[in-house]
């Protein structure tokens, strides 16, 4: 029985619960949806010619895409391609409203280091201890990129399409208040 022919079994619950969230996760890295399509099969064919399971199959995956994904983008040609297609980070669909589409253009323009926590905690559902040790930062540190991408979003989307913005009655006014001072 050869490597994947054992590997299989549980590579297959992974590869259909993590396919479709790597993809995000490597266009949160830069690459273009093909690049991370690409980098996602290759993670799993490396899975496949494993000798055993990993003791926490998710975290190795996603570790070993992560992996996968920087080496991806560190050529040169592919950068270039990579540029050409930054317009289209994500690709749109029909049914895509205004707020979402602004979102994803929002999210784009953070710096790599926060839009990569957001998606692995949104996304991925990952805890900030299991990103720490993905990253390798500190947990606090993946905390506050967190933090801070998520107010710089929300900051942005003020008056655009962030929902809290909107009025929720109308003003009202204290009559009789009593004096500060006796």
């Amino acid at each position: 029985m050869n490597a994947s022919e054992r590997n299989g079994p549980w590579c297959q619950p992974l590869y259909e619960a993590k396919a479709a969230g790597l993809i995000l996760y490597g266009r949160a890295l830069g690459l273009s949806h093909g690049e991370a399509e690409d980098v996602v099969q290759e993670t799993f064919m490396a899975l496949l010619q494993l000798s055993r399971k990993p003791d926490d199959p998710e975290h190795y995956c996603l570790r070993a895409f992560r992996n996968r994904a920087l080496n991806h983008r560190r050529g040169f040609w592919r950068r270039l391609a990579r540029e050409w297609e930054s317009v289209r980070w994500f690709e749109r669909g029909a049914d895509q409203d205004k707020a979402e589409i602004e979102a994803k253009r929002r999210l784009a323009e953070l710096p790599l280091a926060q839009r990569e926590v957001i998606v692995l905690k949104i996304w991925h559902g990952l805890t900030f201890e299991a990103i720490g040790t993905l990253l390798d930062v500190s947990p606090n540190t993946a905390a506050g990129r967190y933090r801070y991408g998520i107010n710089k979003l929300k900051l942005c989307m003020k008056g655009a399409a962030y929902g809290r913005d909107e009025p929720i009655g109308e003003p009202i006014t204290i009559l009789d208040a009593p004096s500060p001072f006796a």
